[in-house]
């Protein structure tokens, strides 16, 4: 597997453009939260206050995240499969995920390592 991005057909559009809008207000609230952890921390607020809302913008983040994530995988690697070129976007977004959860790839035959 490499780590080369795939070549996407320019034609091609992308699966999220249905999602657009949403992922645009989630994006917005996110940036909202964000000022408000600026201010928290300008405030000196209380610590845990503080975690709470890295959490909410975190849990927040990862929704935009996996919303992408499922429209990747039902429209442009639906659509790779269909037309005979699905394995490189299976290692694509398999590569994406071992990196989000903090995996390593999968071992190769042959390969020496702890």
């Amino acid at each position: 597997m490499t780590n080369e991005p795939v070549a996407h057909a320019d034609h091609f559009r992308h699966s999220y453009t249905k999602d657009r809008q949403e992922l645009l207000n989630r994006l917005r609230r996110i940036e909202g939260q964000a000022r408000g952890l600026q201010r928290l921390v300008e405030g000196e607020a209380y610590c845990l206050d503080i975690l709470q809302q890295v959490e909410a913008m975190t849990a927040a983040a990862d929704q935009v995240g996996l919303l992408v994530l499922q429209d990747h995988i039902s429209g442009c690697l639906a659509h790779a499969i269909e037309s005979g070129q699905g394995q490189p976007y299976v290692d694509e977004v398999m590569a994406v995920v071992r990196r989000s959860l903090g995996r390593p790839g999968p071992k190769r035959k042959g390969s020496t390592g702890t």
